[in-house]
């Protein structure tokens, strides 16, 4: 039985409600990327000299006190106030839309889920070193198909976060000094732990945040990935898809504001999952739904017009590959 799909209605609502999110979010990026800091006066030895102040660390003279810096420090407060007061408009225009987004159906994403998620992608590290990989990426898939998947395939209390270890993500980091993965996690609920085996934050209400990576030739002689207080853990298989392509998608949070996600393409995690179902390892418990949705997920990817038989899944084992036919029509 194919799955329900979103009303004409619902589509228009969420084609509307992506569009003016993305356009807050570039705006958003753009005006704390250039007003960083503050711009003021500092006496030295007697005299006013104007500073550009980014952080306690960097601090630049712009020049002595007189009407060239005078004029240049009022362009940049009038500036500064206009681009907020621009951003500010457009963020409630999207708050204005959540009680329609929910009334509607369209909040999907689970609040914990989405808070983290904000979060992460407020300070540069989603899509830049981390990627949604787990089941929440199914929200994404939903909201580029239009389809609706059934609240089974759906049920979790956990996010996974795929961490690629590789330069970008550890210099995106260590870019932040005193910040990090926990720093972002914890800004939305501050009940959030690292627990023992340091790759999992779990908060008061017993939600997990995980973080893992691709597991090594020789896990043993591996170095610990430090990743702003959580240590992403190694698991098999993982090298697939930290290689294979980029999925993003603008989805709909539970309060029913948005999210910007940064996923697994479909079709990767559709034969990932399928491979996962077939391992002796693998819970008993969890093989039949990692089976039924990996079949969910391809057909979506059919549905995207995404080919299964394209190089850009060179990643991925090619027996793999081919035998997707054989995941669509499990049940």
């Amino acid at each position: 039985m194919a799955p329900p799909e979103l009303s004409l209605d619902q589509r228009r609502q969420l084609i509307d409600v992506q569009q003016r999110f993305e356009a807050w979010r570039v705006a958003d990026k753009a005006f704390r990327e250039s007003n960083k800091g503050s711009m003021t006066w500092k006496r030295v030895n007697g005299k006013e000299y104007l500073y550009r102040i980014v952080n306690r660390y960097t601090q630049k003279s712009l020049g002595p006190r007189t009407a060239e810096t005078e004029k240049l420090k009022e362009d940049y407060m009038s500036s500064r106030t206009s681009q907020r007061a621009r951003v500010t408009k457009m963020r409630k225009g999207l708050e204005m839309t959540a009680p329609v987004n929910r009334a509607m159906g369209l909040a999907r994403v689970p609040r914990t889920a989405a808070n983290v998620l904000r979060a992460l992608d407020e300070d540069g590290l989603l899509g830049d070193g981390l990627f949604v990989v787990g089941t929440h990426a199914l929200y994404a898939y939903e909201a580029k198909s239009g389809v609706i998947f059934e609240p089974d395939l759906l049920a979790t209390r956990d996010l996974d976060l795929l961490a690629d270890v590789r330069s970008r993500l550890v210099l995106a980091i260590d870019e932040k000094k005193r910040s990090g993965i926990l720093a972002s996690i914890r800004r939305t609920d501050k009940s959030f732990e690292v627990q023992g085996d340091l790759f999992r934050a779990v908060n008061a209400d017993g939600y997990f945040v995980d973080l893992i990576r691709p597991m090594l030739k020789d896990e043993g002689a591996a170095g610990e990935y430090e990743l702003g207080g959580l240590v992403p853990v190694g698991v098999d298989g993982l090298k697939w898809l930290v290689n294979a392509p980029r999925f993003d998608a603008t989805v709909i949070g539970e309060d029913g504001l948005p999210v910007w996600m940064s996923c697994i393409d479909p079709r990767a995690f559709a034969l990932h999952k399928y491979w996962v179902s077939t391992r002796d390892s693998r819970d008993p418990l969890k093989k039949h739904r990692d089976a039924v949705q990996a079949s969910a997920v391809a057909s979506v990817a059919q549905l995207l017009g995404l080919r299964f038989d394209t190089k850009e899944l060179s990643s991925l084992p090619a027996d793999l590959v081919a035998n997707w036919r054989k995941i669509v029509r499990q049940s």
